[in-house]
This record gives structure tokens, C-alpha cells and sequence, in this order.
């Protein structure tokens, strides 16, 4: 079963010598969009194109053609590192990078600012933000 993982749950997560930074690390907060900080864009499951993040592509959709990328139905990636295209995971194939601190497979989601809280509510089938210890998830409603 997919779930959510932080690089740090990694063992492979390490630090080369003298402070500098793991190779899993590299480029963490310098990439991304106005959304999110993070090392991959997506390949749009409609169109093939290639865009920061969902809501990038959502946003640059023609007012006729205006269409909404279910996160779910993402299945590629592209390493903003090295420009490989991928399946959908955490760890860059080709380079080794994480393409995002916080990464879900259910989501196919990937953020580096994980000062968010972000966590994947299995009851609402969404990644949302602000810490699980601080949100109450009723099944009523």
C-alpha cells in the first residue's frame, strides 16, 4: 500500500563530509513554482506536456479547452536536475536527487517546504497541510 514518505525516513539520506550537503539534497528550496518548492515537474497525464505542478498546468489551459488534472492520474515525472523523464517516485532515477522533502504516492504529490505540516488524509484521499495533530477529520460531513 502507497503512502507518504519524508527523506529522511531514508537511510540512503547522508551527509557527505564537512557540512556539505547530501546528494539526495541537492537544489532542495531553489526549484519549483509559485506553489510549490520541489525538484520534478509533471508530465500531464491529458496533453504530455510538462508543467511545475498541477495547478500551473490547470492555470495555462485555454479558456475553451479549461480542464483539471486529477493528482491521482499523474504517472510521469521530470528531474529538474537532470531533465530525465520517470515514473512517479521519490528518488530521481538517474541522479539520485529527492524531487521533494515530502512526497506521497497515493498524491503523486512532492513538496521540499515541509514547514506545511503536510500529511495524506486517507479519509479525504488528499495530502492536506497544517500538521495531522491539528486536524479532525469528520466522518459526517
Amino acid at each position: 500500500m502507497g503512502g507518504t514518505h519524508f527523506a529522511d525516513d531514508d537511510l540512503a539520506h547522508e551527509a557527505t563530509g564537512d557540512g556539505d550537503v547530501g546528494r539526495r539534497d541537492v537544489g532542495k528550496m531553489e526549484h519549483g513554482c509559485e506553489h510549490y518548492r520541489r525538484r520534478c515537474k509533471i508530465v500531464a497525464p491529458c496533453c504530455k506536456e510538462v508543467f511545475p505542478c498541477r495547478h500551473c498546468h490547470n492555470d495555462a489551459t485555454a479558456f475553451g479547452d479549461r480542464h483539471n488534472i486529477c493528482r491521482q492520474d499523474v504517472e510521469k515525472v521530470v528531474c529538474v536536475l537532470c531533465d530525465t523523464e520517470q515514473p512517479v517516485s521519490q528518488v530521481c532515477v538517474r541522479c539520485g536527487v529527492n524531487m521533494g522533502e515530502y512526497f506521497c504516492d497515493v498524491c503523486k504529490f512532492y513538496d521540499d517546504d515541509t514547514e506545511k505540516g503536510q500529511y495524506h488524509c486517507h479519509d479525504c484521499g488528499i495530502c492536506r497541510v497544517g500538521g495531522k495533530e491539528n486536524y479532525f477529520h469528520c466522518a459526517k460531513c
